[in-house]
């Protein structure tokens, strides 16, 4: 930004000095037609002419190059401020993740999109406010006092109101912001939960309490809706009534004889660029109330990002082995993990299993890197995972979440969402998705919707399986890879896993179903703190 505002008071000086100088040389110009009747030909005042219509041209190209520059800050800013947003929201660890989902969706959606007004029109009416103000006053002094003592009465009237009268707009701004994160927050869920509404038969239910939130938000917005017309009211009559102070005095002045013309028509020509740059900022102020809002709200979010540092170490490319060391990872309901100790070594499957809530997943997200443990350690080939570069210890992974994660695209763009994979027959093959694969009219470019829309869970659940077997990844994590799966497809799953374990994989499989169990050399029990070889 520095090399934008640079620019902007460069700009903002090029536009004062052309508005004074202007001011100047048409009330010399002016004063000379009235007064001397031998003067009053084109040739005559031709020099001054080019000169003023050079100072007008120079002050509409400031103005236009200022507006591009201002512009091009607001998108850059906007788009920096929406990825680090982003990178700090997704760093945070899956348990703290949903108080903040919908602030994030908000700030990034609509709310920052507000900052272009801060930039477009707040910051360089502020500028020039701060350039041509002072100058013109400076000019009117020099020209005529008394003109000049009217104004700098005037003038701090109207920093005075706006500060008042921001104040409550700023509350106004954050409390539309406020209602509109709820708003959404309630539509997303509403949104996501319309299945189950409709199978339930409430699917009507929650509209009376959108309609109220929606009614919140618009009385909000109309609330600073009216401010803003009242600032900009009492903002114009201040100005006015100052403009008119200048006039009667300069016209009395000039009756009696007590001025020249030039003086006084300097004075009259200057007297509205006085107040015409703070009337801008008390207009744009409130335009720009709504981005500031948002932007404390994107500045708290990247205050949430958890301050951990990053290892530079890269694990082994094969034969990787996992200890965790009385792993414990603090939850709502106390450790969940507690005190878990475990070998997860290459070529063996290692089964994690136990209650629901037990923190089997959980232990499985600091495996990964994403949470942080409360106490315990986690040791890669014996080094701690806080000394390994966490982008390189993900190439080595192939995750399973509980539900695969799909984009809307082809079925090939899924399965290849995190790399090409070497033999994508042979990964659909070792899964059994070759089967699915045979009843979709377009194959591998048959089109899916998000989450996997067009596939049965099952499907989704081979898909996903697909992409971690086929990946080459020397670990593999696979949460319930089993679920929604028949017997003999489970049967099919169960043995592609032992076999990539056979081929030197270091395979950790979360699992209840005896089958999964069956295949584990090594079943580590979660809640009795002991291992099964």
């Amino acid at each position: 930004m520095r090399r934008y505002l640079g620019m902007a008071v460069l700009c903002g000086a090029v536009i004062s000095a052309a508005t004074v100088a202007g001011a100047v040389v048409l009330a010399r110009v002016v004063a000379g037609v009235i007064t001397d009747p031998d003067t009053r030909t084109l040739g005559h005042w031709s020099t001054e002419l080019v000169v003023l219509a050079a100072l007008w041209m120079a002050r509409a190209l400031a103005q236009r190059v200022q507006a591009g520059l201002s512009q091009q800050a607001a998108t850059r800013l906007i788009g920096d401020l929406s990825a680090q947003v982003l990178r700090a929201v997704t760093a945070l660890p899956p348990h703290r993740l949903p108080g903040v989902r919908d602030e994030a969706a908000v700030v990034l959606t609509r709310g920052l999109d507000g900052l272009r007004p801060y930039f477009t029109g707040y910051l360089p009416a502020v500028i020039l406010a701060a350039i041509l103000t002072p100058a013109t006053v400076v000019v009117i002094a020099a020209t005529d006092l008394q003109s000049a003592a009217v104004v700098a009465i005037a003038l701090p009237l109207i920093p005075l109101f706006m500060v008042l009268i921001g104040k409550l707009t700023a509350d106004r701004s954050a409390a539309a912001l406020a209602a509109m994160t709820t708003l959404q927050s309630r539509l997303l869920d509403l949104v996501a939960g319309i299945p189950t509404l409709r199978a339930l038969g409430r699917a009507a239910g929650p509209a009376h309490r959108i309609a109220e939130l929606s009614a919140a938000h618009r009385r909000s917005a109309m609330q600073t809706l009216r401010i803003a017309f009242l600032s900009a009211a009492v903002l114009e009559l201040i100005a006015t009534l100052g403009v008119a102070l200048v006039a009667v005095s300069v016209g009395l002045r000039l009756v009696f004889g007590e001025m020249s013309l030039v003086a006084g028509l300097t004075a009259l020509l200057l007297a509205p660029e006085v107040f015409w740059p703070l009337r801008r900022v008390g207009v744009q102020f409130h335009a720009a109330q709504d981005g500031k809002a948002a932007a404390d709200a994107a500045l708290h979010l990247l205050e949430s990002e958890p301050a951990t540092t990053r290892g530079t170490a890269h694990p082994a490319e094969r034969g990787i082995a996992i200890r965790l060391e009385d792993l414990s990872v603090a939850g709502r309901d106390g450790n969940a993990p507690d005190a878990l100790t475990a070998d997860i070594v290459p070529g063996q499957v290692s089964v994690l299993t136990g209650p629901n809530g037990a923190g089997k997943s959980t232990a499985v997200a600091a495996i990964l890197g994403l949470t942080p443990p409360s106490s315990g350690r986690i040791l890669i080939d014996g080094r701690d995972l806080g000394e390994i570069d966490l982008s390189q210890w993900w190439r080595r992974i192939a995750w399973l979440p509980q539900r695969p994660v799909l984009l809307p695209g082809t079925v090939r763009s899924n399965l290849e969402l995190f790399g090409p994979l070497e033999d994508i027959d042979g990964a659909c093959r070792a899964s059994g998705f070759d089967a699915v694969l045979g009843t979709l009219a377009g194959g591998l470019d048959e089109v899916i919707g998000r989450g996997g829309t067009g596939l049965s869970l099952g499907q989704r659940q081979r898909l996903g399986l697909a992409r971690a077997l086929g990946s080459g990844a020397p670990v593999l994590l696979l949460d319930e890879p089993t679920a929604h799966l028949d017997e003999a497809a489970e049967g099919h799953a169960l043995e592609a896993i032992s076999a990539r374990a056979r081929a030197g994989a270091t395979v950790l499989v979360i699992g209840h179903r005896a089958p999964v169990l069956g295949i584990g050399d090594t079943v580590v029990t979660l809640g009795a703190a002991h291992a099964v070889g």
